[in-house]
């Protein structure tokens, strides 16, 4: 059984540091993992959020037939907004050419 938003469960695997390697020590290894672990997982939020709009996208599609270019803009200005982010690229890109700032 999956664990709800707010059980113990679920706020254990919740990242406790932001997704950025802003401010990371690469010596520290549980640092850096939990960095990597983060990044990961706010690209799968983006993806999933994509596929959700997409899925409902399509419903309002079937749904309205030939009224979907008024009915449904709302949802498909939503989904071009999140495909430009929904692609899951990893950290190793981030990781690598990391810019501190200074």
């Amino acid at each position: 059984m999956a664990p709800t938003p707010e059980s113990a469960a679920f706020l254990a695997k919740k990242p406790k540091v932001p997704p950025t390697f802003d401010g990371v020590d690469y010596d520290d290894t549980k640092a850096l993992k939990a960095a990597q672990d983060s990044v990961i997982r706010e690209q799968w939020i983006k993806s999933m959020m994509a596929r959700l709009v997409r899925e409902e996208l399509g419903k309002c599609y079937y749904k309205e037939g030939v009224n979907h270019l008024e009915n449904c803009g709302a949802l498909r200005e939503r989904y071009f907004e999140l495909l430009k982010e929904s692609k899951i690229r990893g950290y190793i890109f981030q990781q690598q050419n990391y810019i501190p700032k200074s």
